[in-house]
Parts: structure tokens; C-alpha cells; sequence
């Protein structure tokens, strides 16, 4: 069958593959379009796998919202370039819409999940990287719910850079639930209220004040009185309520959320790229190396 450049075209449009490739595949299958899709599939994903060791420590994260429930997601990629691109800002909204719309229970069972085009959610990303050029990952995903008397709070910082996503209890105004989304974004608290924190941490954390004081030389009869105090200002440091409202450090958090009539039940805050390890490349040394062919 001949290969036309209408079909070629129409290739191109549907995979996103460069017109040589969509030609050769075309002639490959001699002019099956399903096939040839197919073929460029298992093109792209043989070069995703040969993406798998590198480093995708840039990326963005999202939030969406339907009715009573929202996701936040974070999706990885190489480079905070390709992290604006048209087709990466894309792919990671379908990513949003079918966490929220199947609520897998976990990263590794929304990979294996099948979405409306046939893929699964891997090969659905392996598709997108054949076209955009970088390794992409779907790093991690929190699935909030409330009632309708209840608020999510909404942030992304930085176009994405830092997503955070909280849920008031007992009141409809957003921007309630938002100004703690931006609080928790700029200070980063670890719990809610130190009934959260484990008698695990209080206990290693007591035993790091108490020799810290004693190194410090005071004497061993206030040792104990000081580290309680000590411990009291930790914890005020970690939990949200406790800590100075960043729109006025004359209120607490706490303070500021009781006054609207709510209680922050909770709130997810992601940062890109944050535990991943980012590996420094060495330019002139990638470029000896392609010199020498290695």
C-alpha cells in the first residue's frame, strides 16, 4: 500500500512522533494505521527505558478539584523546561483526572490501571516521554475529601513548585482554607497539633535538648525545667496551629482558623523534587565523553 503524505500527517498528529519516524512506520506496517501506532509505541517505550537512569528531579504539582473531593498530584521530569511544556502541563491533568475519577490506592496500582484510550497509566507516560524527550515519572498523589459544610484550600507556589492542599472543617469559605494552604507553603509545619507527633520523636527530641543543655554547662537541677520549655517552643515550631499566622505573627494559626468557625482537619504539602537525590553533571566532562563515543 502507498504511503501518502495525508497519512503521515495524520500520524504525526495522533502520536506526536517526527514525520521520518511516522513514514518509516507507515511502511513498516505497509500503511496500517493501527499498527503503525503501535509500532511507534514500542518505539517510544524502548526509549523510555533507555531514559530509566536518569535523574527526574524536576517537575510540577497540581491540584484539582470536583465537588467534594480533590487531588494533588506531583509528576516528575528532568528539566523545569520541559516542566513548562504545552504536552507535560497536559499530561499531567489527565494524570489528576483519572487519580480522582478511579482513586487507586496506591502509585504502583494507578500505573498498572487502565485508562479510556486503552493504555495503562505507565505506558499512557511512556507515550509522553517517546514525544517530549525526558524521563517523566508520577511520584505521588493524596486524594482529600469533605462535606458540603466543609473547604478545601487549594495552593500552588511558584506555578506548581511547591502544591499544597487543605481541608477546613465548618465553614464554606475558601479563602479561610487557602490562607492556611499559604501559611503551610512558606513554613512547612510536619502536623496539625502536637497530639500528632509520636512518643517516639518527643522522646528523641527530649533526649537531643537535654544534652544540648547539659553540654551548654548549666547545672543538672534546671536541666529538666529548661528542656520542657525547650520542648514546648519545638513543637510549636513543627504544628501548624501553634505556629505565628504568616498574613499577622500576632495570631496563631489556630487562633485564626477557631475565629472563622473552623478546624483544619488537614493538609498535604508537596515540593518538588524534595528527597530526590539530583545528581551534578558535569558538563565538560559529558562532552569528552560523547567525543570519545562513550
Amino acid at each position: 500500500m502507498a504511503v501518502t503524505a495525508q497519512m503521515v500527517k495524520e500520524l504525526r498528529e495522533k502520536t506526536g512522533a517526527g514525520m521520518m519516524d511516522c513514514k518509516k512506520a507507515l511502511v513498516q506496517v505497509d500503511g496500517d494505521m493501527d499498527a503503525a501506532i503501535d509500532f511507534l509505541r514500542e518505539k517510544g517505550l524502548s526509549s523510555a527505558a533507555k531514559k530509566a537512569d536518569r535523574i527526574a528531579a524536576e517537575g510540577t504539582t497540581f491540584i484539582l478539584e470536583q465537588g467534594n473531593e480533590a487531588v494533588l498530584v506531583e509528576v516528575n521530569a528532568e528539566t523545569d523546561f520541559v516542566a513548562k511544556n504545552e504536552g507535560f502541563q497536559v499530561l499531567v491533568k489527565e494524570l489528576a483526572t483519572f487519580l480522582l475519577a478511579t482513586k487507586p490506592a496506591s502509585v504502583e496500582v494507578a500505573l498498572e490501571s487502565t485508562m479510556e484510550n486503552g493504555l495503562t497509566v505507565a505506558d499512557h507516560i511512556s507515550n509522553a516521554i517517546a514525544k517530549i524527550g525526558e524521563k517523566i515519572t508520577l511520584r505521588r498523589f493524596e486524594i482529600a475529601t469533605k462535606t458540603d459544610a466543609d473547604s478545601f484550600g487549594p495552593y500552588l507556589h511558584m506555578g506548581g513548585r511547591i502544591g499544597v492542599l487543605t481541608v477546613v472543617e465548618g465553614t464554606t469559605d475558601s479563602t479561610i482554607a487557602k490562607d492556611v494552604a499559604m501559611h503551610v507553603a512558606a513554613l512547612n509545619p510536619k502536623y496539625i497539633t502536637h497530639d500528632q507527633i509520636s512518643q517516639e520523636e518527643i522522646d528523641h527530641e527530649r533526649k537531643v535538648l537535654t544534652e544540648q543543655a547539659l553540654n551548654e554547662g548549666k547545672p543538672e537541677n534546671i536541666v529538666a525545667k529548661m528542656v520542657e520549655g525547650r520542648l514546648r517552643k519545638y513543637f510549636e515550631e513543627i504544628c501548624v496551629l501553634d505556629q505565628p499566622f504568616v498574613k499577622n505573627p500576632d495570631q496563631k494559626v489556630g487562633d485564626f482558623v477557631k475565629a472563622a468557625g473552623g478546624t483544619l482537619k488537614s493538609f498535604v504539602r508537596y515540593e518538588v523534587g524534595e528527597g530526590i537525590e539530583k545528581r551534578e553533571d558535569n558538563f565538560a566532562e559529558e562532552v569528552m565523553n560523547q567525543v570519545k563515543g562513550n
